[in-house]
């Protein structure tokens, strides 16, 4: 049997040859949580883990290269130049009488 040990900030491919990382390792409940590439957090207990390794549908994977995918972002906004439209801090009158 293939033995390994789930590991904090690892990244896995599983059953579904979906992407997970895993996120933190409860011993006394005996349960992992994971966190799938697009975001969704959910937990594996230790006997599904070892399943998992006995039946070859888990492996060790790299962390993937696309570091956007549990951000909802859309491609036009990663390429967009910002404008720093930040007023002035105390720029009223007003707000200074409030530093008194």
């Amino acid at each position: 049997m293939n033995v390994m040990q789930p590991i904090v900030g690892q990244w896995y491919r599983g059953a579904t040859n979906e992407l997970f990382e895993v996120v933190a390792i409860d011993d006394g409940d005996e349960t992992i949580e994971i966190q799938y590439f697009d975001g969704t957090v959910t937990e594996m207990d230790f006997d599904t883990w070892n399943e998992q390794l006995f039946d070859r549908m888990l492996d060790a994977a790299d962390a993937p290269e696309d570091w956007s995918g549990a951000i909802d972002v859309e491609a036009e906004d990663l390429d967009r130049e910002f404008e720093d439209n930040a007023r002035m801090a105390w720029s009223n009158p007003q707000d200074r009488s409030l530093r008194r």
